[in-house]
């Protein structure tokens, strides 16, 4: 497994989004998901990204989080190896909503909950979920660098922020700032400009959603569909591939459910793709 940087630590340059093994109406059993779990850590797998707010109702805070603790404890392999990231200041509302709150208290309290939930003395990666228009975001982000100057958290990261954002992050944080996470696919475009401050900043920039828009609703998977029928490769093969090609900073993170599908997704980090075919995907 080829392998990219997150801060000091290499990880593999794909990721595990783990979010769909705690989506209500459509997740799999809890042995599917520690299946799926481990089957990307025996492929090579050192990254997984979850979230507190990553569950079927708004009463179970951390299901997602306490099932990659629960699948890491199982797995016969170097659990200190893997790099297991999340996120606090996302919240579930009654009526299994969304919110946000960047409070400094709350996000201490959600770190606090995380560290629980995870069963760990410090966390990997910690990254402020999406900004709250209600809290000054560098009183936010402070709360951040807090938490890592304390040792509860090993890294800091922030999600779904813009490249201005970006920047007062990385000034907090004293040039700490080892992530952002924002959504980009072949659909979503827009955080380009993200990338490039990334780029920039020498820091990981982790793609949520990555494959979206490859359905054929989405009205892309004609070009990566072409390319992968070429290379004998599944359309989202291609898709990764092209992100990984964006930039050195990027670290797709694809969500999945089933062994077969983050199988899948992690052959596109052997997948490197020519110019003639990067320049067919626009």
């Amino acid at each position: 497994m080829r392998t990219r940087a997150i801060g000091n630590v290499d990880v593999s340059a794909i990721g595990l989004g783990a979010m769909p093994m705690s989506v209500a109406g459509h997740m799999p059993d809890e042995a599917q998901s520690i299946r799926t779990v481990h089957a990307a850590l025996d492929a090579g797998i050192t990254l997984i990204d979850t979230a507190d707010a990553y569950t079927p109702s708004s009463d179970d805070i951390g299901h997602n989080e306490r099932l990659v603790a629960k699948a890491l404890a199982l797995w016969s392999g170097d659990r200190d190896a893997v790099l297991v990231a999340t996120k606090g200041g996302h919240t579930r509302t009654p009526g299994d909503g969304w919110g946000v709150n960047g409070d400094p208290a709350y996000l201490r309290q959600a770190c606090e909950r995380s560290l629980k939930a995870l069963g760990v003395e410090a966390i990997g990666l910690y990254q402020h979920h999406r900004p709250d228009p209600a809290v000054p975001y560098e009183e936010t982000v402070g709360a951040i660098r807090d938490l890592l100057d304390e040792g509860k958290i090993r890294m800091a990261g922030i999600s779904n922020a813009d490249p201005s954002q970006i920047r007062t992050a990385h000034e907090i944080l004293g040039g700490r700032l080892a992530s952002v996470q924002n959504e980009y696919s072949p659909r979503f475009r827009s955080s380009e400009p993200e990338i490039d401050v990334c780029a920039e900043l020498g820091v990981a920039f982790l793609p949520w959603s990555p494959l979206g828009g490859m359905g054929a609703a989405g009205g892309l998977a004609g070009p990566f569909a072409r390319v992968g029928a070429g290379r004998g490769v599944s359309p989202q093969q291609v898709c990764l591939a092209w992100e990984l090609a964006r930039s050195p900073v990027v670290i797709p993170i694809p969500g999945a459910s089933r062994p077969e599908t983050i199988l899948d997704s992690v052959a596109a980090a052997e997948l490197t793709l020519s110019e003639e075919e990067l320049a067919a995907l626009g």
